[in-house]
């Protein structure tokens, strides 16, 4: 078992990272509440892990705090919600927002993650009421800065919002329907999600 990964950040599209950890490059795919807590690219991070080992594939999950792997590995453990689900609520909810959601039953909330309809929001909330995981925090980000290269933050941004679920045009959509001159693919995505939640 992969506890966590400590190296250079080489690439991040999310919800995709590659990290160089002594010459061996992990890729890694990450919830958008890991990517905000990102250094640059040519930095080192330090990312707590969750391997999955599946017929047609092992799968390395990266996350920047415990109590998100933890929220990570609860959610996949209710029946119907899987690695790219659970990777979609967290990147639409913090850990304590979720937590929030299933302590007061609030299915509106859920509803507007992708992916999640009125009877999966149910069942996380009956399912999950009793045994979320404690919340207490261990962050470890990576520091130091380089250049980030030049890309399009608005086709990575669409991009990674597919990934997460939402159909190419609403995708498209959520990307339009907010300011993304001189904004990064990260906060452009923060903005699509928030306003995919209203």
């Amino acid at each position: 078992m992969i506890g966590f990964l400590r190296g250079v950040l080489v690439a991040k599209k999310p919800p995709s990272l590659l990290v160089d950890v002594r010459g061996v490059g992990y890729e890694v795919d990450a919830p958008m509440s890991t990517f905000y807590g990102l250094p640059e690219l040519g930095a080192e991070v330090t990312l707590f892990t969750h391997l999955s080992i599946r017929e047609d594939a092992h799968s390395l999950f990266g996350f920047i705090t415990e109590s998100e792997r933890s929220l990570f590995r609860t959610l996949i453990k209710v029946n119907g919600i899987g690695a790219r689900l659970a990777l979609g609520i967290l990147s639409g909810l913090s850990a304590e927002e979720f937590h929030r959601a299933v302590e007061y039953q609030d299915t509106a909330r859920l509803v507007r993650l992708p992916g999640v309809g009125k009877k999966t929001a149910e069942r996380l909330i009956i399912e999950l009421r009793d045994r979320l995981p404690d919340l207490g925090t261990v962050t470890l980000p990576g520091t130091g800065t380089v250049p980030p290269p030049a890309a399009s933050p608005v086709d990575d941004a669409t991009s990674a919002l597919i990934a997460l679920g939402f159909k190419p045009q609403d995708a498209h959509t959520l990307v339009r329907n907010v300011a993304t001159e001189g904004k990064t693919s990260e906060e452009i995505i923060r903005l699509a999600l928030q306003s995919a939640g209203k």
